[in-house]
């Protein structure tokens, strides 16, 4: 509980980050819009955000900083819902699927560990010197790479035929949404570090 608490005041406060005031909620989409323009899953990128910058502008950090707050969020309740459903079939005696969700509970809590080291990596980008920028980047990126592959391990290992189809299907919606969210979290993350790294190098030739 104490980390969830941590996470949202985390969100919170970047939500505060007072860049510049946001004309309308037109304005802030087309800001999104060109933010998330990179991203894989442009759509979802551009709504998960579109709460955060209604009021104010969010740079290109606190936005990939953001999207990755709100993609543990959706892991953390993700893994929840797995072993909810892990516990009912241990309950009813459901061997045969529960093996499988099992080992997918398995992996969603290793994606959801990664999620949160390149989490806490982020925020310590720049507090630390600028000669170790490059380090946490690729820290961060390994981390969310890494659960972006748990995740996919998990999909696949509820594919196949023995899970029971709601169980299964409310899995895989479960799963496919964090796969987006992580998705369109690495690529935001790239889009700032790559500017980042530009900008310095020309302040510092």
């Amino acid at each position: 509980m104490s980390q969830i608490v941590v996470y949202v005041f985390f969100i919170s406060l970047t939500m505060f980050a007072f860049s510049g005031p946001v004309d309308s909620s037109s304005s802030a989409r087309a800001y999104l819009e060109a933010q998330c323009r990179t991203s894989i899953y442009h759509d979802l990128c551009v709504e998960t955000l579109l709460p955060y910058v209604t009021k104010t502008i969010l740079s290109p950090q606190q936005l990939a900083q953001v999207s990755l707050a709100v993609c543990l969020s959706k892991a953390r309740q993700t893994k929840e819902y797995v072993a909810m459903v892990v516990k009912r079939f241990n309950e009813s005696k459901r061997v045969g699927d529960n093996q499988a969700v099992e080992e997918c509970l398995r992996q969603i809590d290793s994606g959801v560990s990664q999620i949160t080291l390149s989490v806490k990596e982020f925020q310590r980008m720049g507090k630390d010197g600028e000669e170790k920028f490059v380090l946490h980047e690729g820290n961060v990126q390994s981390w969310v790479s890494a659960g972006l592959t748990d995740v996919d391990m998990c999909i696949d290992g509820i594919s196949g035929d023995g899970i029971g189809g709601r169980e299964k299907a409310m899995i895989k919606a479960k799963l496919l949404n964090v796969k987006q969210l992580a998705s369109n979290s690495l690529s935001l993350f790239s889009r700032f570090a790559s500017r980042h790294r530009a900008s310095h190098i020309v302040k510092n030739p």
